[in-house]
């Protein structure tokens, strides 16, 4: 029993076992080190890797960006609007009850568009109708009892002068006569009254009735049988304020926006090819109908009305058309001095950075970042105001996160 005690010798570590433990740590060690090491590295490669972008040389245009016309001397942007355009309404609020109108529908001056609900305008009308003609039996009576009082009166005069009769009965037949002559003014005036109240529930009854203001086409029917219209919004979103909208096709024009720094360019009657962006093979001869006295300070632009010379059918309000504002010379001479050789980029090497117009630049072989000042627009092309040299290769497509002194690599078209 006593040789099978356990004792302090029991506990030691054997030489062998030691070792192994710590081998196996040192492997370990080993491993997390190279992970960290592989890790670096693809870090530092990807970071000092060159990105891959496309770039466009910077290129002068003396009519102006993206125009291949001659005389060019301001390209704008606009959108074909209609002078004469009204949301047709009701005087008063009603019931709908027919709607006569359809999208693309040609309607003429005085056209019946819808009806309101006018049964209470039609009692009203018959009430105001029954008044009148109470009126007009009360002043046949009165009529008559004037005519019986100037009887009286011609009798009590001819008996007063045989002295059958006294001055009282005189005056009392003279009285009587002035009455009803009162009566039958007042009689008079109360079918004039009435009348005018028979016009005023005439004119409520004719109110239901919505008619066409001028001869046009109808863009949008905005009420539907049962509904309520009004004149002023009203009873929340289950309130119509329209029938519909009707545009005159014959008053449509151009609106575009000419920044004020080129506004002096724009003269009245001043030739303009105009181009719709659903038919750009398309130019349009046109006119500058005038230029409108008030800048947007916020836009910086200036209003400019633009005429047709000749309507189309495919020319339709609200489509946006790009316009070109031609020299006075004669067709096909050298642009007006005012159309110095300006800087063009496509529209998308522009980059917004923190409100700011900026643009990289490929410089032996890294982007190099450049703050710009815009000028007008059209379609893809824009001018550069300052910030660029002709020359300069701008990167028109690349990483989003394209940085300042990042290396790149122009791809080749």
């Amino acid at each position: 029993m006593a040789g099978n005690k356990p004792s302090i010798e029991d506990l030691r570590i054997e030489d062998s076992a030691r070792g192994g433990g710590r081998r196996r740590l040192v492997g370990l060690l080993l491993v997390v080190v190279l992970v960290i090491v592989a890790g670096a590295a693809a870090w530092w490669r990807f970071a000092d890797s060159a990105a891959v972008v496309q770039a466009e040389t910077v290129t002068e245009n003396a009519a102006g960006p993206g125009s291949g016309i001659a005389g060019t001397v301001l390209n704008a942007s606009g959108y074909v609007t209609a002078r004469r355009r009204a949301t047709v309404s009701s005087k008063v609020t009603g019931k709908v009850r027919e709607v006569h109108v359809e999208e693309g529908m040609a309607v003429r001056e005085g056209q019946v568009l819808a009806r309101l609900d006018d049964t209470t305008a039609k009692a009203y009308l018959a009430v105001a109708e029954a008044e009148l003609a109470a009126a007009k039996r009360n002043l046949d009576e009165t009529e008559v009892r004037l005519k019986e009082a100037q009887i009286t009166l011609k009798r009590a005069k001819a008996l007063a002068a045989e002295g059958v009769t006294n001055q009282a009965d005189l005056d009392a037949a003279q009285a009587s006569m002035d009455a009803f002559a009162a009566r039958l003014t007042a009689a008079r005036e109360q079918i004039v009254v009435a009348e005018a109240q028979v016009a005023v529930r005439r004119t409520d009854l004719d109110d239901t009735i919505i008619r066409a203001p001028f001869t046009g086409i109808a863009i949008s029917k905005d009420a539907q049988p049962g509904e309520m219209i009004s004149p002023v919004s009203a009873g929340g979103g289950f309130t119509r304020t329209g029938i519909c909208t009707i545009v005159d096709m014959k008053s449509l024009e151009i609106e575009v926006d000419v920044n004020e720094s080129y506004i002096g360019r724009v003269t009245p009657a001043q030739k303009v090819e105009a181009t719709l962006d659903a038919y750009p093979d398309w130019r349009i001869p046109a006119h500058v109908i005038t230029t409108v006295p008030t800048a947007d300070r916020q836009k910086a632009t200036v209003l400019v009305r633009i005429g047709f010379e000749k309507l189309d059918a495919r020319i339709l309000p609200d489509m946006g058309v790009k316009v070109a504002f031609l020299s006075e010379g004669p067709e096909g001479a050298a642009p007006a001095p005012a159309a110095r050789p300006r800087l063009v980029v496509p529209r998308r090497a522009v980059r917004s950075d923190n409100g700011q117009d900026v643009v990289f630049v490929v410089r032996d072989g890294a982007a190099v970042r450049r703050a710009v000042r815009l000028g007008p627009s059209e379609g893809d092309q824009v001018e550069i105001a300052s910030g660029l040299a002709a020359g300069d290769r701008v990167i028109v497509d690349g990483p989003k996160d394209l940085a300042d002194g990042r290396k790149v690599v122009v791809r080749k078209p």
